[in-house]
């Protein structure tokens, strides 16, 4: 088989937008999911081949071990010929459907209109909308963390503004638009070993140490349906310091 590493610029007038699958050959397995137009599906191999600096992603590290065993990268172009509100939904579906990617970034609106159970479904759709009596930080968190893991899903970890996350009064965990858990944080800390022992190091991010919020704040905010997110936005952190449910800075995830 012929190893293409990019597009004619015939093709990518053809291609318009489209979503793509990076697929590890030892194992068949699809570990990126992305959207793109141009030659953007080819730009990963490309700069894992030339980062040399420490830190590297865990796609970066992917494509790496598949290279040094010989190897190259699958692409697969999972749909094209598509407008890019039209891709950015399919990018977002494929996402929720492979688990384990190292996507740093989840899907277009997962968090709003992701996989849900049908109970779900109704409990979110009639839920009450939230009112925030306090300055709070808002971070959707995986779907699949359980109730005893939940604390450790939110508190870890997070590219953050540290010094405006200490202004919050509160820590807020979401899951499919509903409030699950309420915290009360005692500081931020960079997120190392030093500070998180049994974690992963992870440089440029932040977590949290606290504990579950009184029960009365608690329940001002448990189930309620939170704020939309704005077109296009991806960070899974939000900050609320009023009542106007309008998020008054969104850190944009690297």
């Amino acid at each position: 088989m012929i190893h293409i590493t990019e597009f004619s610029s015939e093709i990518q007038q053809r291609l318009n937008y489209y979503v793509y699958r990076l697929i590890d050959p030892r194992n068949g397995e699809t570990f990126y999911v992305g959207k793109g137009v141009g030659n953007r599906l080819f730009a990963h191999v490309d700069g894992a081949l030339a980062n040399q600096g420490d830190g590297l992603s865990e796609k970066i590290e992917r494509i790496r071990e598949i290279r040094n065993v010989g190897l190259e990268v699958v692409h697969i172009v999972h749909r094209h010929g598509m407008s890019e509100d039209v891709a950015f939904e399919v990018e977002a579906a494929l996402i929720d459907a492979f688990p384990g990617l190292s996507n740093e970034v989840g899907g277009h609106n997962s968090g709003d209109r992701g996989p849900m159970h049908v109970w779900e479904i109704k409990r979110r759709y009639e839920a009450d909308p939230i009112t925030f009596h306090h300055k709070v930080v808002l971070i959707s968190i995986n779907r699949s963390a359980t109730a005893r893991e939940l604390y450790d899903a939110t508190r870890y970890a997070w590219r953050i503004d540290a010094a405006k996350a200490r202004e919050a009064d509160y820590v807020l965990a979401e899951q499919s638009g509903l409030v699950v858990a309420v915290f009360k944080v005692d500081d931020w800390f960079k997120s190392n070993s030093k500070h998180f022992e049994g974690f992963p190091s992870a440089p440029g991010r932040w977590g949290f140490v606290g504990a579950a919020a009184p029960q009365d704040v608690a329940r001002l905010y448990l189930h309620k349906r939170t704020p939309k997110r704005e077109k296009g936005a991806a960070n899974p952190v939000r900050y609320f310091f009023s009542a106007s449910a309008v998020p008054e800075e969104e850190v944009k995830t690297l």
